[in-house]
């Protein structure tokens, strides 16, 4: 077999692929996606069913290209929505050349991963197990979890890390190249992520609501914006959003006395978008109630998800 210099001189010296982030709510994705990528675009909160977009977003470094896809966690729907974020998440695992699986340091593997493990089973895509949040456990503990999940399924690697900490990321990406094709990247080198601005303000805004409600709020809430226009050749953005709640009770509790929750939920989003736009902000939030809305499938696409996902 003759071999072509021209054509080995000519391949692609970097490696370019996709890599998702599952596992079960609030394990720490979006915390993992925004520490690798060294921005914050996936919106971290302590509550579950933060994420609801499959966020995409870009590592560009010497050696090629991760694009990532922040997927919902996967979970028992309950509603329209919760099929949606699901099927958004397990959709994922066939599109990919690498899965990451972020789990709890613990012994304990419960209905939730057994359920994912069985997911994974039925896709022939490598899978890199991380477990997060090591930083909370004793060293010497770590390598009873690493053996519990080993018995589970047949990892292609397993790293321990801790996302809050930025522990160990450097491993997590090394991991992640070894499993991706060479060829060319798909994006410039200086995009981080392919969300619009107006849908990355929407989620800024929704994280400061779940930070800030109470618990049974926080499920039932989507952002809209209603304009965003630039003045002063953009040194200055005006913003007008709407915060939609199920219930007139939610109204109340989102507002506050004399507006005082809703004036904490504007002041807090507008630092980090006037971070992410590079300028000053003008943010005006109302709140009106749509009764179950995550049951609408008009609804759920009004607030940006895709009707084809649902």
């Amino acid at each position: 077999m003759k071999i072509d210099l021209e054509e080995l001189r000519n391949a692609p010296k970097t490696k370019s692929g996709f890599a998702t982030l599952i596992g079960r709510p609030n394990v720490g994705k979006s915390t993992l996606m925004n520490h690798l990528i060294g921005q914050k675009i996936a919106i971290t909160s302590n509550k579950p069913q933060t994420t609801r977009n499959r966020i995409q977003t870009v590592y560009t470094c010497d050696r090629g290209q991760i694009v990532f896809l922040d997927t919902p966690g996967i979970h028992k729907a309950k509603n329209k929505l919760g099929e949606y974020m699901v099927n958004v998440a397990e959709r994922t695992l066939n599109e990919v050349d690498v899965i990451l699986w972020l789990v709890e340091p613990t012994t304990f593997i419960g209905a939730g991963e057994r359920h994912i493990a069985e997911q994974l089973k039925q896709t022939r895509t490598p899978v890199i197990l991380i477990i997060n949040k090591v930083d909370t456990v004793k060293k010497e503990e770590i390598i009873k979890f690493m053996d519990a999940y080993r018995k589970l399924y047949e990892f292609a690697e397993i790293i321990p890390a801790s996302a809050l900490r930025a522990q160990n990321l450097d491993t997590i990406i090394e991991a992640i190249f070894k499993y991706l094709p060479y060829g060319p990247m798909f994006y410039d080198e200086d995009t981080v992520t392919d969300q619009p601005q107006r849908q990355i303000v929407a989620e800024m805004i929704r994280e400061k609501a779940l930070r800030c409600l109470d618990e049974e709020v926080p499920h039932g809430i989507a952002v809209a914006i209603d304009t965003m226009k630039e003045r002063n050749g953009g040194q200055i953005f005006d913003i007008d959003a709407t915060i939609i709640c199920e219930r007139d009770s939610h109204k109340g509790i989102i507002i506050g006395k004399s507006g005082a929750m809703l004036k904490k939920i504007g002041s807090s989003a507008r630092r980090d978008i006037e971070n992410m736009l590079e300028a000053k902000v003008n943010l005006q939030l109302w709140v009106k109630v749509k009764k179950d809305w995550r049951d609408s499938d008009f609804m759920i696409k009004n607030f940006g998800y895709d009707k084809k996902e649902i």
